[in-house]
């Protein structure tokens, strides 16, 4: 049936026949899945032309306790459509599975044409592998406008994805609007240039870069991807990549080492040298930034970064010793970790749990924290084995901003070359974990980061994301085989081949099987590739 992800079970009797959707085609809807049927009315709606007025027979939603929370079941036969979730997520995430069933052509925004519009008899049984499947969109380096936001809830939803882990802070930009300190978003939201390509290139465009939203953009935001069964994590990146906080906010910053006052919005990419500093005043400033942050975000976790953070200022701070001796640590990576088990202990008074990059733990991990795996699979096993949260993301496999081949007209070439067949045969759960059920329980899901240093709007962003992004969504939701070798990338690229119409209609600019087309290369750009 060329669905992506794959489904868990799909039987389709030889001989078969088909059930035709009509103007007269009803769509019903049980107690509880009114949502779920009002979505796929519009989206279907829009896309074929037909009414599906509610009222019995033809589709019919309804909730059965009896499913996986984010399971479904689908039955087309003669009698009509009967979609069952073990949720509203799982009706939800079989809406998505019906839509792909009727073709390319429903994901249009508009009929295009007076089509016969038919569905295959068939049964599927479906559920996810994994809670947490993730998207991660920086939206700190290079800003995405709300509108582009919401298409990738929308991109993200199509594909079974559930969370979306907002980038919202980092050197190069603050994006949120925070009431109490409005120069995070007056100062900090904006840098005079941007670094082009990597600096070994030495190009900037001298354009003033930024933007920001505001609290009711997020709101709308957060709202948008809840109707569609999608949680956002935001990000508020301690105490590295804190530039623009401090250019902001200069007392936020190591006075005692460094002029903050002088300080702006990070114009290059790469690790900053300019960190907080741990003083009770910042812990407070970023304690009312993130009272602010919870009443946008109802999100369990909480990100708080912990990535990237060098420790030299600390080092040369009077002030900064002057704490490491007064809490009795034994070092700067101790401090680090002082300062991020106070917003542990914080986000946890308040019904949250804070999650960070893999780097929060060293010098220690606070009990309750989860743990982002980005440097490679070594910092989630530590974690697993500890007791803690994971979700797998590393670079060496889910960076999105990292090259897709070798050839020398990949734009702006950074990273690991990772093909669309490399992304498909990632496994979440290295065999070190295997080999322990309990350490592996804690793996709780999987995300694909998209950087976005070197992707400067919308259109490269799609380029970079797609297709890699159905081969991850497959990953994260179905059940393939452990051993990446043993994974059917030919039956994948096959169903890619409807995929990539679907990609069409929804407008995506994914890279082209063959290669960038000429408007998406990027001629004499430097880029930053790795061996491997």
């Amino acid at each position: 049936m060329n669905l992506i992800p794959a489904p868990l079970s799909l039987t389709r009797p030889a001989g078969a026949g088909r059930y035709d959707l009509t103007a007269d085609t009803a769509l019903g809807s049980a107690p509880g899945a009114e949502p779920v049927a009002a979505w796929l009315r519009a989206e279907l709606g829009a896309a074929t032309g037909l009414p599906l007025l509610p009222g019995p027979g033809g589709l019919r939603l309804t909730l059965d306790p009896g499913l996986a929370a984010e399971g479904y079941r689908l039955v087309v036969d003669a009698d009509g459509v009967r979609l069952d979730g073990g949720s509203p997520a799982g009706l939800f995430w079989g809406a998505q599975t019906l839509r792909q069933l009727l073709g390319p052509q429903a994901y249009r925004r508009a009929a295009i044409a007076a089509d016969a519009w038919s569905l295959p008899h068939l049964t599927i049984e479906d559920a996810p592998r994994f809670g947490w499947r993730g998207l991660l969109l920086d939206v700190a380096r290079h800003f995405l406008p709300k509108a582009d936001v919401l298409r990738y809830v929308d991109l993200a939803a199509a594909h079974k994805l559930n969370v979306l882990h907002l980038h919202l802070t980092d050197d190069q930009g603050w994006r949120v609007e925070i009431k109490r300190y409005p120069r995070l978003a007056e100062v900090g939201s904006w840098r005079e240039r941007s670094m082009v390509g990597y600096r070994d290139g030495n190009r900037r465009d001298d354009r003033p870069h930024g933007g920001f939203y505001t609290q009711d953009d997020l709101r709308e935001i957060v709202a948008y991807a809840a109707a569609r069964h999608i949680t956002v994590v935001p990000e508020i990146d301690i105490p590295g990549h804190s530039q623009a906080a401090i250019a902001a906010h200069p007392e936020l910053g190591n006075v005692d080492v460094v002029d903050t006052a002088a300080l702006a919005t990070f114009t290059d990419w790469g690790v900053n040298p300019n960190v907080l500093n741990v003083e009770d005043a910042t812990l407070r400033f970023y304690e009312h930034v993130l009272e602010e942050v919870l009443e946008l975000f109802p999100s369990t976790f909480v990100h708080l970064g912990g990535d990237e953070c060098p420790k030299e200022q600390w080092r040369a701070s009077a002030a900064a010793q002057a704490r490491i001796k007064e809490l009795g640590l034994a070092d700067e990576d101790e401090l680090q970790s002082w300062f991020l088990r106070h917003f542990d202990r914080w986000l946890a008074a308040r019904g949250r749990r804070l999650i960070g990059w893999d780097e929060i733990l060293e010098g220690g991990l606070a009990p309750g924290a989860a743990v982002s795996s980005w440097r490679g699979y070594e910092g989630g096993i530590a974690a697993a084995r500890a007791g803690h949260d994971v979700v797998m993301c590393p670079e060496q496999h889910v960076y999105l901003d990292h090259r897709e081949s070798a050839r020398p007209d990949e734009p702006i070439p950074v990273g690991f070359v990772r093909t669309l067949e490399d992304v498909y045969r990632y496994e979440p759960v290295p065999p070190e974990l295997r080999q322990d059920a309990a350490a592996a329980g804690h793996v709780i899901g999987t995300q694909a980061n998209v950087w976005t240093e070197f992707m400067d709007d919308a259109r490269s962003v799609d380029y970079h994301a797609f297709p890699r992004l159905a081969a991850f969504a497959e990953v994260a939701w179905s059940e393939l085989p452990r051993e990446p070798e043993a994974r059917d990338f030919a039956d994948f690229a096959e169903r890619m081949t409807e995929h990539y119409a679907r990609l069409d209609a929804l407008g995506v600019e994914y890279r082209h099987p063959a290669g960038p087309r000429p408007w998406q290369t990027r001629p004499g750009v430097v880029g930053r590739p790795l061996e491997g």
